[in-house]
């Protein structure tokens, strides 16, 4: 099992159902980190002068930011997956290859996940935000928090109401490809082979200086950048074949439903267990009826097996999500300099979720009526969102709490067992 083996998923039309693009990323990372829900709302910035503190360095901050939901490690300022107001969605994965990974501090590839999120309207406007960024102050530092060194480059799934892109990188050097109907995914390996619908402009001549290409064959990213041989791809049995193969099966009938079932997958590797677990998961709904609102679902708790996938819905004046919000830390600094010092960050829905854990491993009985019972919650939620989306009908002031509510109600499931 490869660390930190996330997948992420995009279904377009005629692959789904109703005219929708299906987003979906499971998280997959240390078994003990906890990751978060947070949403942050729109914002002017008019002191231009003052920077940006990502998770380890600062850059240059921009006029605006976009409203954004994210769903990431609660010790750093990026997200590994997330949505903004506009519908649209990123989720990145680690990649390895020839070029070297550099373990100097500059931006993570989830700092760029949420700067992409927070800086951009569109899927194509995202990738721009994001390869500027990487030419600028380019990747690398630590992805853990304290215990372990552990470094790597990007890819990124990026989607929107009417297409979707992957970008795939090496260093600062990278290759994106349009995806405009059909379904792809991304795992832990670079998957861009021939079609590439843009480029780092120096990236084939790097690649010929370097001898991993002859400048004569038909140019393969992957097969260049990397020890893949990309022909063989879609026949190995790693996760990104088997996450293909599941995409491919429900062509033509998938839903966001099918995206969680994929995303709940334990025979294909997709949902992990064991150091490294699913430790999150992420289902979004993008109409591409712009007066139809985007719907993004997040677990904020381990094994979307045994989670609820919970709605968000951007309008203006969102509750805080306090229930699926880590507690802050003044000994932020002293955690990042790799302290021995490891803060509980934990948040309340996590905590009951662990406890509920217990009676999953003690109680066969108790472990059934709760998982009916997540199950009945989830079932009654996607009737609801479904009669959003059928009859174009938001009712604001419900849904400016949906979130929380949902949060509460599942907490409220858990409690109910591990009391009783």
């Amino acid at each position: 099992m490869e660390p930190f083996s996330c997948d992420t998923f995009v279904a377009l039309p005629p692959a789904t159902v109703d005219n929708r693009i299906i987003f979906g990323k499971n998280s997959d990372r240390l078994c003990d980190e906890v990751q978060e829900v947070v949403y942050f709302p729109a914002a002017v910035h008019d002191n231009l002068g003052e920077h940006l503190k990502c998770t380890y360095i600062e850059i240059d901050q921009v006029p605006e930011t976009y409203a954004v939901v994210l769903s990431r490690p609660a010790w750093l300022w990026g997200a590994e997956m997330g949505a903004n107001e506009h519908g649209v969605c990123i989720g990145n994965e680690a990649v390895w290859g020839r070029e070297e990974v550099c373990d100097e501090e500059a931006l993570l590839g989830m700092d760029l996940v949420r700067l992409g999120l927070e800086r951009a309207d569109t899927a194509e406007k995202a990738l721009n935000v994001i390869v500027d960024l990487l030419e600028k102050y380019g990747q690398g530092g630590n992805c853990t928090e304290g215990r372990m060194l552990f470094s790597y480059h990007n890819s990124f799934l990026i989607a929107d109401r009417n297409e979707a892109w992957i970008l795939e990188t090496a260093g600062k050097y990278w290759a994106a490809e349009k995806v405009q109907e059909g379904v792809r995914n991304i795992s832990n390996q670079l998957s861009i082979t021939t079609k590439i619908d843009r480029e780092h402009p120096d990236m084939r001549n790097y690649a010929k200086r370097k001898g991993w290409w002859d400048g004569k064959k038909e140019f393969d990213f992957a097969a260049a950048y990397s020890y893949l041989d990309t022909a063989k791809m879609m026949t190995s049995s790693g996760r990104y074949c088997e996450g293909y193969k599941l995409l491919k099966k429900h062509k033509g009938n998938i839903t966001f439903e099918t995206m969680m079932e994929i995303l709940r997958d334990k025979p294909s590797g997709i949902n992990m267990e064991g150091e490294f677990l699913t430790t999150a998961s992420m289902v979004s709904i993008l109409p591409q009826d712009s007066s139809l609102p985007c719907i993004h679902f997040f677990t904020g708790t381990p094994d979307p097996e045994r989670s609820v996938f919970k709605p968000f819905i951007f309008v203006p004046h969102i509750s805080q999500l306090l229930d699926t919000s880590s507690p802050t830390f003044e000994l932020e600094d002293l955690v990042k300099k790799k302290s021995h010092f490891k803060p509980d960050r934990r948040h309340p829905l996590y905590q009951k979720h662990q406890q509920a854990l217990e009676v999953v491993h003690n109680n066969e009985e108790k472990a059934k009526i709760m998982l009916d019972n997540m199950r009945k919650l989830e079932k009654e939620l996607f009737r609801e969102m479904e009669s959003i989306l059928q009859n174009k009908h938001l009712d604001v002031e419900k849904i400016v709490n949906l979130f929380p509510q949902c949060a509460k109600d599942e907490i409220q499931i858990y409690q109910s067992n591990v009391s009783s």
